[in-house]
């Protein structure tokens, strides 16, 4: 069963929702963390809601909502979200009242809106969409798992499946990350001992694709997609990657680029180096990290930006020199080198 991104919305820490912006100019973000840049919500939302939603949401149905008008779709027949943290500042927000109100006299309103599944239903609940509607947390793999969700759904003959990836970083779990050392000290300057050069960057972001089994029109085909959980030694992606190149009948030498999951972290990084020496010593190379930040489902973004390159034919005046026109394009991501995703996109 073949799967085309019919269309696609994002928002990043980069002007995503401007094609021209995002095309002319890259946002260097400093520090530990890279916020999103949020736009003004009123085009997609009525104002009158928008005061009821959090960040999260808004994120995620301004993506939603703009792919569906890219898509030239008013009604998907489901929606699939996938998020590992679901929706943080609304369950700070609830942790934080129980707290100061000693558990007593609590409003509800943060408590439900702080399910994972809030993103899924406030879409659905705008569009009046009474279809099949799913969230999947499954941590670095929520979006890998919401797609292979939606090619199901394809399969047993349904169209236009609005599937999404949404995660946020807010002041508390940034710092709560930073305690483990995913996430890099505020340092700066000349001297930073190495220890303290450990950790990545934080990132959020909201991406959602319009996906179906009808080539015409098409941004671009989500060809294959492969999951792989704590590999035991780096030759285990190597040949993993070799295996789905030859399931699809092609060779290392017919991908034209390879975006990479590279973070930044020195102790994540490692397997990227690997690859970088072997497999893909000869070919260009993107890290998209430096563009969005670290979270569980940045793989999202990745996809947006492989299926932006590959259906425009065009790459950012910032970026590497690639061949053009784009027929494939290899996504070798991973979540802190523990869940790893493999996707082969190609042109239709």
């Amino acid at each position: 069963m073949k799967v085309y991104i019919r269309s696609a919305g994002n928002i990043s820490p980069q002007h995503s929702l401007d094609k021209e912006l995002f095309l002319g100019h890259r946002i260097a973000q400093g520090g530990s963390r890279m916020t999103a840049l949020e736009p003004d919500y009123t085009h997609f939302v009525d104002a009158k809601m928008i005061r009821r939603m959090s960040r999260i949401v808004k994120m995620g149905v301004a993506a939603a909502m703009e792919c569906l008008r890219a898509g030239g779709i008013q009604m998907p027949e489901a929606i699939i979200t996938g998020t590992a943290y679901g929706c943080l500042e609304d369950t700070g927000i609830f942790l934080r009242r129980m707290i100061d109100n000693k558990e007593e006299l609590l409003s509800p309103t943060a408590f439900i809106q702080s399910t994972h599944n809030t993103v899924g239903a406030q879409i659905a609940l705008l569009l009046k969409c009474h279809g099949y509607n799913n969230t999947i947390v499954h941590r670095g793999f929520s979006f890998e798992n919401a797609l292979m969700d939606a090619r199901l759904l394809l399969q047993e003959g349904a169209d236009n499946i609005l599937t999404g990836a949404v995660d946020e970083i807010t002041a508390d779990s940034h710092a709560i990350l930073s305690r483990f050392g995913i996430y890099k000290k505020e340092m700066h300057g000349p001297g930073i001992p190495e220890d303290q050069k450990k950790g990545t960057v934080a990132g959020e972001g909201a991406s959602f694709f319009l996906l179906t089994h009808q080539a015409q029109g098409a941004l671009a085909e989500i060809r294959h997609l492969e999951t792989i959980y704590k590999p035991k030694h780096f030759g285990d992606v190597e040949n993993r990657i070799q295996q789905l190149l030859l399931e699809s009948s092609l060779t290392i030498d017919d991908v034209d680029l390879v975006i990479t999951g590279h973070n930044g972290d020195p102790a994540h990084d490692e397997i990227d180096i690997y690859l970088s020496d072997t497999i893909f010593r000869n070919k260009t190379t993107f890290p998209f990290k430096q563009l969005s930040g670290e979270y569980p489902t940045a793989s999202g973004f990745a996809l947006w930006l492989t299926s932006g390159l590959i259906g425009g034919q065009k790459a950012p005046e910032w970026f590497p020199a690639i061949p053009l026109p784009l027929k494939h394009i290899l996504i070798c991501n991973h979540d802190l080198n523990a869940h790893h995703a493999l996707y082969l996109i190609s042109a239709c």
